[in-house]
């Protein structure tokens, strides 16, 4: 496909996980998918899987806690590929040490500043273009634990999810004039590697009942498949085995 009439769309944290498996779904389904993450290595690796899917597939490394390396990233996709239709801002993180009492200020500044300040950035760059084409999709990878706070995850973690949902509330009260509409994607707990560095990681029979990172890309596929004239303000999605609902660990 040609530039001009090929739809771009722009995965963060895609590396592997959740990211990957999105940015598999979208290739899949004939969009171009530009992929990014900071570790290069792996985003190859990713690339390299991609690519046996179909050949519309690129990568930029970037760190999203830049602005400035997004600025640059997003000058890049656009011309190399063209402007950005879609953006899923998926990279997020948290640390082991996340209650209060044990999480450091410099824990919680590195939290926020991913999972919070690098979603702003990465919207904020793509926005000029998706204004001027009058159209525009931006999925945030939220949380459960930005909908419904509890101790578990942290308050960094959980007060930059939750952050990200007001953002997305707000792109859409402000953006709607442009053509722009946003979603907010909170899925509960989803087994992926990152699991495996919390303090105590979850037994392979726990993990078994978690959501998948095929779920997620489930779920951006729908609402990527969405016409124009419908946005998808917030979807909130959770195992059946839930442990916000007391279902025992295994």
């Amino acid at each position: 496909m040609s530039n001009t009439n090929r739809t771009v769309c722009w995965v963060t944290g895609a590396s592997s996980g959740i990211g990957l498996a999105i940015a598999e779904a979208l290739v899949q389904d004939g969009h171009f998918v530009v992929i990014s993450a900071r570790g290069e290595a792996a985003l190859a690796q990713a690339l390299e899987r991609l690519h046996t899917l179909s050949p519309n597939a690129a990568a930029v490394s970037v760190d999203v806690t830049s602005f400035d390396a997004v600025r640059s990233a997003v000058a890049q996709i656009e011309s190399d590929y063209g402007p950005v239709s879609i953006l899923v801002a998926n990279a997020g993180m948290n640390v082991a040490a996340r209650a209060w009492g044990e999480l450091s200020s410099s824990d919680f500044d590195q939290v926020t500043q991913i999972n919070l300040n690098g979603v702003y950035y990465t919207i904020d760059a793509v926005l000029p273009s998706m204004r001027a084409l009058k159209s525009g999709l931006v999925i945030n990878i939220a949380s459960w634990a930005g909908r419904f706070v509890s101790a578990k995850p942290g308050p960094s973690y959980s007060a930059a999810k939750a952050a990200v949902i007001a953002l997305t509330t707000s792109l859409n009260a402000s953006e709607y004039q442009h053509g722009i509409r946003a979603c907010a994607l909170s899925p509960a707990e989803v087994a992926t590697p990152a699991m495996s560095r919390r303090k105590v990681p979850p037994t392979e029979a726990a993990l078994s009942k978690m959501l998948k990172p095929e779920d997620i890309a489930a779920a951006v596929r729908f609402v990527a498949s969405m016409p124009r004239h419908v946005c998808v303000n917030e979807l909130v999605i959770s195992p059946v085995w839930n442990g916000a609902y007391g279902a025992p660990q295994l």
